[in-house]
């Protein structure tokens, strides 16, 4: 039997309900950004509008807590990421307290840095520079492409298989990923979410796709941009570098043509003169 039709009338009233609902939901979300609003306060708020918002939606409106502190906290916590407001017992809201003690009592917390740039801009020897750092943490993607010359797997990529990389992404293993000049790009989530989780700061250096991904998903992570001195000797490193065919490296020239006018979708432009100088002002940024 199919259910009775609505008449023009209630359908509208229905709707209009309905986008009053999601201006209120997303109300609520910039109140708790601001602090306006203190998030557990929301859990003894009995509009039908709240206790329907999911409690993921409520935590990464949360300054601090982004798409993978979020994670972290629904790990520890054993709470689904499904779950809505109205539907969390006493024992859950407990424990979302005691994280929510652990994060102000902890030491300062680790920033995600997201560092972008075309390809032969330099940002492998730049965040490269704070390996021996141990406030940072530099994220070792994977990718689907051929290992080069003097590279080593696991410490510059985890070269995997087109096949191993798909499980990944069917599995949700990646924080992002993306395709590149004939390649799959990833960040693994879960070493990110650890280094985050002990304090250190988190260096992603990924492409520009990437980075948006990155930006949709994380409130918290800091865009950082790197621009060469000029297109004359970003052409010249690329040309120069010799570690791909001349088709390969014209893609990755029209490319960076299209990255570098992304430029000001970041939060922070560096023009690498000097690798110690880009260093320095990288650190500047991570400890501000």
């Amino acid at each position: 039997m199919l259910p009775p039709r609505l008449s023009r009338r209630a359908r509208r009233k229905a709707g209009m309900k309905a986008v009053a609902a999601r201006q209120e939901r997303a109300k609520v979300k910039e109140q708790i950004a601001t602090g306006d609003l203190f998030f557990f306060d929301l859990f003894t708020d009995e509009r039908k509008s709240v206790t329907r918002m999911k409690l993921i939606d409520l935590l990464q409106a949360v300054p601090g807590i982004g798409q993978v502190r979020a994670e972290i906290i629904f790990d520890r916590t054993g709470i689904s990421p499904s779950r809505r407001i109205g539907g969390v017992g006493k024992r859950q809201l407990e424990l979302l307290r005691q994280e929510f003690l652990l994060m102000k009592n902890s030491r300062r917390s680790g920033k995600l840095l997201v560092v972008s740039g075309p390809s032969g801009v330099g940002k492998s020897t730049i965040t490269n520079n704070l390996r021996s750092d141990d406030r940072f943490w530099i994220s070792v993607s994977a990718t689907t492409r051929n290992i080069r010359t003097n590279e080593v797997d696991g410490i510059d990529y985890h070269f995997v298989s087109s096949d191993r990389f798909n499980e990944m992404i069917e599995g949700k293993e990646f924080l992002e990923w993306a395709d590149f000049a004939g390649a799959k790009y990833g960040t693994p989530k879960q070493p990110v979410a650890e280094a985050l989780a002990n304090g250190k700061n988190v260096i992603l250096e990924i492409e520009l796709n990437g980075a948006r991904q990155v930006r949709k998903n994380s409130n918290d992570a800091v865009l950082i941009f790197i621009e060469p001195p000029s297109w004359e000797v970003l052409k010249s490193r690329l040309i120069n570098r010799g570690t791909e065919s001349e088709q390969s490296t014209q893609a990755r020239l029209d490319r960076a043509k299209e990255e570098l006018s992304a430029a000001v979708e970041f939060d922070h432009i560096l023009i690498n003169h000097r690798v110690e100088d880009s260093v320095a002002e990288l650190v500047s940024l991570a400890l501000a």
